[in-house]
């Protein structure tokens, strides 16, 4: 059978770095294909150069039988992938929030009626009802149900994502390419999703998904391909392999796949308390109350969108809502209600966020500006107001080689490292004042197993050192596996909590769902 796509030697550089070297693999027609690896290790890159983001520097890349690609021929840009029937949905989702589903499908590829071919094409008036019906069917035939009215600010994580999907089978795309894509949802949206992709697979499409997530891979995929170093390392048929050796194959070495489960706690004074917290607002917080204490780890579970967001927002930015909270919150010891935000982190705070591009990084600055974000005041970095860029340069250094940040360079833009890069150069930046109370919110999102491996040691490590821990995350495994304690949050209430040992999957999901027992 012809290959949906084969690359054949492919290589890509940027600035003297090597990103892929001579890539070779086929990916089968109707086929669910995944494209593993560690962060750096050229995945979204060779993926990109199939879209056309990116052009080869040698090699070809064969669509259905056709080569393309190389230097004699190469896509000029997406367009030209799009019009050959390729599609990608980016990691972080192509959407403009003010405007509808509809709008958001169609941007790009207006359609409008032949009555009005004669004025230019930016004068057209767009029909709507035509592309609204062809989009019907196709929601119908591979069960993509959308409100296409709806702005995609009002829409879940889920839907978005179900939108870029049927953007790219609206243009005709016969291989979909989908970077990280349960790197946002929920375990129910990522099983939806599945099936979807499953369905996909079985009306003639061909998937391939870029992912960290290795029982992912192993309950969705066909046909796997690992990267390493900007290499292919090898290829397997899920069913003739094992979880445990995609990972050794991803990192080199023998990975542990579960944090060990930590010593009992050596429990300390409160350093963070939470009373009668509530918050008047669309998505509130309703009488919330819990604490941590030095030395332990406290998990918040629950679906996104029920009091997470809100609760962070109260504790790092405690002046934003002061109209409309009641309640209080102490952190080791102040209460926070007049403190800003800087204030808060003066206390000896570490932050996580959820999102590292909005909350976390400057996207357009380099490794060393980003490490130093926060930091500015602070010694060795300043003295008496004047900024040592020497005591800098050596600091990031460090952390680049204590964090194996790729690639290795001080002046690369945060902006153009993969996402467990960017979130490494996070964790290196709150973990090195040792903070007193951590807040660590999704701190593994998008990120490769052996990355994963070490930001739960540092996690655990913060514990026996005599960290408070607020964790907040949407992977139950993760949870589960670092949590002396668990709180279920649903509907901005906490709902169950749980200790170490006390709580399954299953229980947590119950609880996640609304259900009291």
């Amino acid at each position: 059978m012809i290959p949906a796509v084969e690359f054949r030697r492919l290589s890509k550089s940027f600035h003297g770095v090597q990103a892929n070297v001579d890539i070779s693999l086929k990916v089968k027609k109707g086929t669910i294909h995944a494209i593993i690896g560690e962060n750096g290790a050229g995945k979204s890159t060779a993926m990109k150069m199939l879209y056309g983001t990116y052009m080869p520097d040698s090699g070809e890349i064969w669509i259905h039988g056709k080569p393309w690609g190389g230097r004699m021929k190469s896509w000029s840009s997406p367009m030209d992938a799009i019009r050959c029937g390729i599609g990608m949905v980016h990691q972080h989702f192509m959407l403009s929030a003010p405007h509808t589903a509809l709008d958001n499908i169609l941007l790009g590829v207006e359609t409008s009626h032949p009555f009005f071919s004669w004025l230019p094409r930016s004068l057209r008036p767009i029909s709507r009802d035509q592309a609204r019906g062809k989009l019907n069917r196709i929601a119908d035939q591979f069960g993509l149900k959308v409100d296409w009215a709806a702005k995609v600010e009002t829409l879940s994580v889920g839907i978005q994502q179900r939108i870029e999907i049927l953007k790219l089978l609206y243009r005709d795309a016969e291989i979909l390419i989908l970077d990280e894509p349960t790197a946002v949802l929920t375990p129910q949206e990522t099983s939806e999703l599945f099936v979807q992709l499953r369905k996909l697979c079985q009306l003639g499409k061909t998937v391939i998904i870029i992912t960290h997530k290795l029982k992912e891979v192993m309950s969705v995929a066909d046909h796997v391909t690992i990267f390493r170093a900007g290499k292919v390392v090898g290829e397997r048929e899920i069913a003739e392999t094992q979880i445990e050796e995609l990972a050794t194959l991803m990192v080199g070495r023998k990975v542990k796949l579960q944090a060990e489960t930590p010593p009992p706690p050596q429990l300390g004074e409160p350093v963070l308390e939470v009373s009668d917290l509530s918050l008047q607002s669309r998505r509130g917080l309703r009488n919330v109350n819990f604490q941590v204490r030095s030395g332990e780890i406290v998990g918040i579970s629950g679906v996104e969108g029920n009091g997470q967001a809100e609760l962070l927002q109260i504790l790092l930015h405690p002046r934003d809502d002061a109209a409309s909270k009641t309640g209080w919150v102490r952190i080791l010891g102040k209460d926070t209600a007049r403190l800003t935000t800087e204030q808060v982190k003066a206390l000896g705070v570490g932050v996580i966020p959820d999102d590292r591009l909005r909350d976390g990084l400057l996207l357009d600055r380099p490794v060393q500006d980003n490490f130093l974000l926060g930091l500015q005041r602070r010694k060795p970095f300043s003295r008496k107001g004047i900024l040592s860029y020497s005591k800098l340069s050596q600091e990031v250094s460090r952390a680049i080689k204590e964090y194996d940040i790729r690639p290795p360079l001080l002046q690369a833009k945060a902006g153009g490292l993969s996402g467990g890069n960017q979130q490494k150069i996070v964790i290196a930046r709150e973990f090195k004042y040792s903070p007193k109370f951590l807040i660590a919110s999704q701190p593994t999102r998008g990120v490769d197993v052996g990355a994963i491996e070490f930001i739960h040691k540092k996690i655990l490590m913060a514990r026996e050192e005599g960290s408070g821990v607020l964790l907040i995350s949407s992977e139950l495994d993760e949870i589960l596996a670092l949590s002396d304690r668990i709180l279920v949050m649903f509907d901005g209430k906490i709902l169950a909590e749980f200790k170490r040992g006390e709580a399954t999957e299953k229980a947590l999901g119950l609880r996640m769902g609304g259900a009291l027992s």
